[in-house]
């Protein structure tokens, strides 16, 4: 068990929050795996995975310590109660939802949830939110767009995510985010088509890289 502080500094610490998004829970379980032998301490499982609160339920008995499990896609407080109780410390929302931010102060867990515009996002910080989830952040200019929020919001700690990738990560580090969410520019599709974990293994390593040789 975590705390809420140790939860947050792990998250900022990674910079990167790998999201899974499968088609079968077996192969969630496998993702989750890879990533962890590529070095990324902290992951979530969207709740669109077939059986997600299972998945989180074993994830949560078998990743090795240190390993800060999330719930993603989470649309309403009860959800985000059910992922908290089968074992997530985070939860991440596409959407901004004050019920689900104070659902998750009720359990001292972090919440994620989504915004796009300033005034969302200083809502959701002003709701509770640990971090704020700027989605879609590649359909609004990209790191551009992080570091123009920034200017009037520096209290804020931003996540961006949609579109980023190994290459522009580092960009949006640079440009004052805090941490990035990857998903299938991370865990392509190919290589679950093929079974390619160990391929994912190796470009877990190179996303932390980047972003490790673009804070320093």
């Amino acid at each position: 068990m975590y705390t809420k502080k140790e939860i947050v500094n792990s998250i900022a610490a990674c910079g990167l929050i790998p999201v899974i998004r499968t088609t079968e829970a077996s192969q969630a379980i496998k993702v989750a795996d890879a990533l962890e032998k590529g070095g990324a301490p902290v992951f979530e499982i969207t709740m669109t995975v077939p059986g997600a609160l299972k998945v989180l339920e074993e994830l949560a008995k078998t990743v090795s310590d240190g390993v800060v499990l999330g719930a993603g896609t989470v649309l309403d407080a009860e959800t985000a109660r059910l992922a908290i109780l089968a074992g997530a410390q985070f939860i991440v929302s596409p959407t901004l939802d004050a019920e689900t931010i104070k659902m998750c102060n009720r359990y001292a867990k972090v919440v994620v949830p989504g915004a796009l515009t300033p005034t969302e996002i200083l809502q959701a910080w002003e709701m509770g939110a640990d971090f704020v989830k700027v989605f879609p952040a590649d359909a609004v200019g990209g790191p551009s767009y992080i570091k123009a929020v920034k200017a009037p919001l520096p209290q804020v700690e931003l996540v961006p995510t949609g579109g980023v990738d190994i290459h522009t990560a580092p960009e949006f580090i640079k440009a004052g985010a805090t941490a990035v969410g990857a998903g299938g520019s991370l865990i392509d599709k190919k290589i679950l088509a093929e079974g390619a974990y160990g391929r994912l293994v190796e470009k877990t390593k190179d996303f932390l890289r980047a972003i490790k040789e673009a804070r320093d």
